[in-house]
């Protein structure tokens, strides 16, 4: 009998164990920011402008990070497709096939709120906030910073949630 309690005990405790672990991602991502979120150019406004056709953001748990994937059509130009995977730690991790970001850092303020520094050389180009409404349907990105070309740039571009 008592080496089934010990084996009960043991096993129960790596479940405990398995489950925090499992859990941390989504303990740092701001709530409800996991899944796809469409821009809603409509709602949106860009300085200086203009505003990109279409925007699409992934947000998905890995492990202890957040894995980000953004499709965009800009304006003028070429799509693009970005790629990070970043913990809620304010260390630099890279971004790949965004132009104007080489590295990127976020911080957790809140259960609905994200912030992330977007950098190309060392140098700071944006911070972005994310904040997800009450319902969790909108979510709006304000971007504070400067253009590639060195203008300054202060843009808020609310997302849908999609099914």
């Amino acid at each position: 009998m008592r080496v089934r309690t010990r084996a009960v005990s043991c096993v129960l405790a790596g479940t405990l164990v398995a489950v925090a672990f499992a859990s941390t991602a989504f303990a740092q991502m701001p709530k409800g920011m996991a899944g796809t979120w469409k821009l809603n150019a409509a709602k949106s406004t860009f300085s200086p402008g203009p505003a990109p056709k279409s925007m699409t953001i992934v947000y998905t748990p890995a492990g202890d990070a957040l894995t980000i994937a953004v499709d965009v059509v800009p304006a003028a130009g070429d799509a693009q497709k970005w790629a990070m995977t970043a913990a809620y730690d304010g260390k630099d991790h890279p971004v790949t096939g965004n132009p104007d970001a080489d590295t990127i850092s976020m911080k957790r303020i809140n259960e609905t709120t994200g912030e992330s520094t977007f950098k190309k050389a060392g140098k700071v180009m944006a911070v972005n906030t994310r904040v997800i409404s009450a319902d969790g349907k909108t979510l709006t990105i304000t971007t504070k910073g400067t253009t590639s070309d060195g203008k300054p740039r202060h843009d808020v571009a609310v997302y849908d949630k999609q099914p």
